[in-house]
C-alpha cells in the first residue's frame, strides 16, 4: 500500500510542479492586501521559502533523471529574474529588487543541496 501511495505521489509531482509555478507568478505579479504587521525584510524569507518549494518540486518531479538537476536549477534561478523584471516592468504597485533574486537563489541552492542529500541517502529511488 506504501509502495503504491509513493508511487502515485511521485508520477503526479509534474502538477504539483506546474501549480507552483503558477501559483508563483500569479503571487508575484498581483496587488497583495497588507496585514498591517510589518516585520523588516520577511519579504526575503518569503522569496526564499517560495523559490525553495518551487525547485524542490521540479527536482523531485524529474527524480528519475538527476542529471537533470542543474538545469533545473538554473532554470528556477532565471525564472526568478525574470520574475523581478517583470514586476519592475509590468506592475507600478510591485518593484524588483536585486536582494529578492539573491533570496530566490538562495531558496534554489539550499532545494539542490536538500535534494541532493536525497539522492545520496537513495531515499526516493
Amino acid at each position: 500500500m506504501l509502495k503504491r501511495i509513493k508511487k502515485l505521489l511521485l508520477d503526479n509531482l509534474i502538477i504539483v510542479a506546474i501549480g507552483t509555478t503558477i501559483a508563483i507568478v500569479c503571487l508575484s505579479l498581483i496587488k497583495l492586501s497588507g496585514t498591517g504587521v510589518e516585520i523588516k525584510n520577511i519579504d526575503k524569507a518569503f522569496h526564499s521559502i517560495a523559490y525553495f518549494t518551487l525547485t524542490a518540486a521540479w527536482l523531485f518531479s524529474f527524480y528519475k533523471k538527476p542529471e537533470k538537476k542543474y538545469l533545473i536549477a538554473i532554470s528556477c534561478i532565471i525564472f526568478g529574474i525574470i520574475i523581478e523584471v517583470l514586476q519592475a516592468s509590468l506592475t507600478v504597485y510591485r518593484t524588483g529588487d536585486f536582494i529578492d533574486v539573491l533570496a530566490n537563489s538562495f531558496g534554489v541552492i539550499l532545494a539542490l543541496i536538500i535534494f541532493n542529500l536525497f539522492l545520496k541517502k537513495k531515499w526516493i529511488n
